[in-house]
């Protein structure tokens, strides 16, 4: 009997409250910023989206091939990788072929994925998806050993750590997310300007912002919007952070009756179409604007068009500068670049980076991926010599 107490005590480890929470805390944090929420600076990519276009390039889902249920991604994707929620999944799934969510959709989707209004996507079930073309240029040479994998949860499969990603995606199609302790929010940028804006930086090192800024002049959101002043752009390309205000595009078209109409095109990126009129429609309850006589959406395959009808002899650009101080036809995308960049030590850490940080990390990641795939080339071809001579 006391031979088993003794073993008992001996199994009891006295701990320090304090040290162990904070402990505790600091693993958790980086579990949730590494694990989950904070994008690689390599290839843009979060686990949960690095795992959906591997997962969907092993079932062979490619451009060439036909549509899949989406479920079956799923499936794949959390029976191999993701030790996570089916849900979390397929809503990263979906965001991936949203046209509205991402300035180039790395996935292709068949059926209802959602809109603009805020309508959720049909189940799993019922929709179909495959890799777009672009993403195809995310996992080109995956296979020649240019990347470095690591065992799944349970260490019965291998994942990549990350992908060669043969374009710069973390700034071609931005990221946002919410961590322990802090988030990110990286605005999209067009493909043709930021892999021109690489080009330089590769052919003039010394090249400064200014100079970098005439290739990239700033951000490409996928619901387009126009945006006002250039200092918040320049502020986050040079430290990380800036505020870009960004407007809906609209025309003031002449209407019988000496009558006129705002007509709205594009709105400003991850504005709701439906609130935003819901609450245009509030203000004129409310009688905070009293010269809008109608309130119209017109949307339809061929674009969007909201149309906001005046009463006779309102002035439409009093009427305009009314919405943008009131709705969400002005909107703010406070852009805060943090990543995930691996230290000296090859630990992952998140950083502040700025515009020309982001393509410098690009470029050393693409250098490695052409190093090992020409050493796996070359060893393959002097096998083959090898074989031949026996």
């Amino acid at each position: 009997m006391s031979d088993t107490k003794d073993i008992k005590e001996q199994r009891i480890i006295p701990v320090n409250i304090e040290s162990e929470m904070k402990k505790s805390f600091i693993d958790y944090a980086m579990s949730v910023i590494v694990d989950r929420a904070l994008p690689d600076v390599r290839d843009g990519l979060k686990p949960v989206h690095r795992r959906i276009l591997y997962a969907m390039y092993g079932l062979g889902f490619t451009p060439d091939k036909a549509y899949r249920k989406c479920a079956t991604t799923v499936g794949e994707v959390l029976g191999k990788y993701h030790p996570h929620g089916d849900a979390a999944v397929y809503d990263s799934l979906v965001r991936m072929a949203q046209s509205f969510s991402l300035r180039y959709m790395q996935i292709d989707g068949h059926g209802n994925f959602g809109s603009i209004d805020g309508d959720p996507p049909a189940a799993m079930r019922y929709t179909e998806a495959k890799l777009s073309k672009i993403s195809m240029e995310m996992l080109r040479d995956i296979n020649k050993d240019t990347v470095d994998f690591k065992p799944n949860f349970d260490d019965h499969h291998l994942e990549p750590v990350v992908l060669p990603s043969r374009f710069p995606n973390l700034l071609v199609n931005g990221s946002s997310g919410i961590a322990v302790g802090m988030a990110t929010n990286i605005p999209p940028h067009n493909l043709v300007e930021v892999i021109d804006g690489v080009i330089k930086v590769i052919d003039n090192p010394e090249v400064t912002l200014d100079e970098l800024m005439k290739i990239i002049k700033g951000p490409d959101f996928p619901t387009a919007g126009t945006i006002v002043g250039k200092q918040g752009i320049k502020d986050a390309y040079a430290t990380g952070r800036g505020k870009i205000v960004v407007r809906a595009v609209t025309s003031i078209e002449p209407m019988s009756g000496n009558k006129q109409r705002i007509v709205v095109t594009e709105l400003p990126y991850q504005v709701n179409k439906a609130r935003l009129i819901e609450r245009i429609a509030d203000l004129v309850k409310e009688k905070r604007i009293d010269s809008i006589a109608d309130l119209r959406d017109e949307s339809d395959k061929d674009g969007m068009r909201i149309v906001i009808e005046l009463k006779k002899d309102a002035n439409a650009n009093i009427v305009l500068n009314q919405l943008y101080k009131n709705t969400q036809m002005q909107d703010a995308f406070n852009v805060n670049m943090v990543a995930l960049v691996l230290n000296n030590e090859k630990k992952f850490e998140p950083r502040v980076i700025n515009l020309r940080q982001a393509i410098d990390y690009y470029i050393q990641h693409q250098v490695d991926v052409i190093v090992r795939r020409t050493k796996f080339d070359l060893d393959k071809a002097e096998a083959r010599l090898i074989s031949w001579k026996d």
